[in-house]
């Protein structure tokens, strides 16, 4: 048995996590959206779980994180990648670290590429990948520290678990709620077929629109979602 919620931020579309110990009820939530604090919250107390950590799976450029919210309103430990540079942050992993919650344990991932920060969380067989890999795509790299390079070695480490490890992306803008690694590693259009100079190359030519939020959204998320 597992305790597990997806959950999602209809404006930002964006993914929030809820994993918990069936057994000691404690839990930890993947990148919450400040405006869905309060919904979090009503969620939380229907699972009876208590959050032991907070994680973050880059600085977001879309929302700010409802993470300082919930840290004052849990006494959770708000945790980000060690590339982030979080002053704010209680716990910054590294690739590798293990964050334990109950009987459960989950690992952070160095991914970065999207941005220096970008770490993704595997925890059973589920991954957790942020803006990394995406459903049949990847996180843009044409700004805040994204780099080509840096993402095609971070798509390769996150596609090289087993087939049947399912994929859950912070984002979606289809409908779409999981993935698995053999799906992303047969169909996805930013894997198949290329190497590291075309996936480079493809990345150059994307030419995406400003993210609409991330001139509010970074400077609060720098900040760990305390704002005014």
């Amino acid at each position: 048995m597992i305790l597990f919620r997806q959950l999602f931020d209809p404006r930002t579309w964006t993914y929030t996590y809820v994993l918990a110990d069936p057994i000691t009820r404690d839990a930890v939530i993947i990148d919450p959206v400040l405006e869905q604090v309060e919904r979090d919250l009503a969620v939380l107390a229907e699972m009876q779980v208590k959050v032991r950590y907070i994680l973050e799976t880059h600085v977001h450029a879309d929302h700010i994180t409802g993470g300082g919210k919930l840290r004052h309103a849990t006494g959770a430990q708000f945790v980000a990648g060690a590339g982030t540079q979080l002053d704010c942050a209680d716990v910054l992993v590294a690739d590798g670290d293990v964050l334990v919650f109950g009987n459960e344990v989950i690992r952070a991932l160095g991914t970065p590429g999207h941005t220096d920060g970008c770490t993704s969380y595997h925890w059973r067989n589920c991954l957790f990948t942020g803006d990394t890999l995406l459903i049949d795509a990847c996180g843009r790299t044409d700004f805040q520290q994204g780099c080509s390079k840096k993402m095609y070695d971070s798509l390769q480490k996150l596609l090289a678990y087993p087939d049947e490890t399912l994929v859950y992306p912070a984002h979606d803008y289809n409908g779409r709620h999981v993935s698995s690694v053999a799906q992303e590693r047969g169909i996805n259009p930013y894997v198949v077929g290329l190497d590291r100079e075309a996936f480079e190359q493809k990345m150059r030519e994307l030419n995406l629109p400003h993210p609409r939020f991330i001139d509010v959204a970074v400077p609060g998320n720098l900040k760990c979602g305390e704002v005014d």
